[in-house]
């Protein structure tokens, strides 16, 4: 089994195991990531269910949201990081061509051994439900309003999915809560961010990784707490429709902006330049600000965009006799 050795000796956490596979039937595995992943997904969606009882839509609203932006994100959120890694997929070793192309289609849907870009199925998931809610006439705003606390909380529990593969860290690093492995260590030298002593001091645990999982986790988890408890119980602060998600533009935004810096294995739009999740965490907090300022100002001027509760779809006019 695919395993791997951590520690945080700063915080007196010494070595222990981390096994990528949950269990093996025969030639199936199931891998702790998986899991993670889709233990993440379930609960946002009971949480987005009983959001919509609340907001009077039905359960079969919620079903034909579900089976058109759940699969439609892990799709996008796939096709987005392989397309920024598309020369660690291309399989070339074989001499047949078909062997090759086996094998490359292989890696690319093995999503199972990690590989997810959160924005990716942000945008793929998003387009999905605007048609899910343009065709059954459901304001989109107030949608998104329900699904945004449900994907901070996806977030913050599918992270923990990076861990038990032990990838999606950040450079080297003393601080206390340092991360420690060798593979951690093994990686830093190869990228040239640590000497060859100061490999052999990784190794021992004196330099580690910024958990960078873990500060993503934590960022949202605080971010859901405060929404949900700011916004969704408190509805007398919920002043305008996407007024929640204009916040999670912004809050997402700002965290990755700052996480992302941290890490060794972002997806660059130009290498050693620009980082592509850098740059779309930059682009969604200048919208959500740019959102938020113009909704609340329409609001508070012109008394145009209260919530409403409930979520109404348009009467359909009767004919008169």
């Amino acid at each position: 089994m695919k395993e791997n050795i951590v520690s945080f000796p700063g915080m007196g956490i010494d070595d222990f195991t981390v096994k990528a596979i949950a269990f093996k039937i025969g030639g199936f595995s199931l891998t702790w990531y998986s899991i993670i992943i889709t233990l993440g997904i379930l609960l946002a969606v009971l949480y987005v269910w009983f959001r919509f009882k609340e907001a009077g839509l039905t359960v079969d609203d919620l079903l034909d949201f579900a089976l058109a932006v759940v699969p439609s994100g892990i799709v996008g959120a796939r096709l987005y990081y392989v397309i920024f890694e598309f020369e660690n997929y291309l399989v070339t070793s074989s001499d047949s061509f078909w062997q090759n192309l086996g094998d490359t289609l292989y890696g690319i849907i093995a999503v199972w051994n990690g590989g997810l870009a959160i924005y990716g199925g942000i945008i793929a998931g998003g387009i999905a439900g605007v048609i899910v809610a343009h065709f059954k006439k459901i304001n989109l705003l107030r949608i998104l309003d329900i699904l945004a606390p449900a994907v901070m909380m996806a977030q913050s529990i599918g992270r923990w999915g990076n861990f038990t593969n032990v990838e999606a860290f950040g450079g080297p690093t003393t601080l206390p809560w340092r991360m420690c492995s060798p593979k951690i260590a093994r990686n830093l030298y190869y990228n040239e961010l640590i000497t060859n002593d100061e490999y052999f001091s990784s190794l021992a645990g004196e330099i580690g990784a910024h958990p960078t999982f873990l500060y993503e986790s934590l960022w949202n988890i605080i971010g859901f707490t405060v929404i949900y408890f700011v916004f969704v119980r408190n509805k007398k602060l919920h002043k305008i429709n996407g007024q929640i998600f204009y916040c999670y533009l912004i809050w997402y935004g700002l965290g990755r902006l700052w996480i992302e810096g941290l890490r060794t294995d972002s997806l660059y739009l130009v290498d050693g330049v620009i980082r592509v999740s850098q740059l779309i965490a930059l682009l969604s907090l200048i919208a959500g600000i740019t959102l938020m300022i113009i909704g609340l100002y329409r609001y508070f001027k012109y008394g145009k965009g209260e919530m409403v509760l409930k979520i109404e779809r348009p009467k359909k006019e009767t004919k008169t006799k």
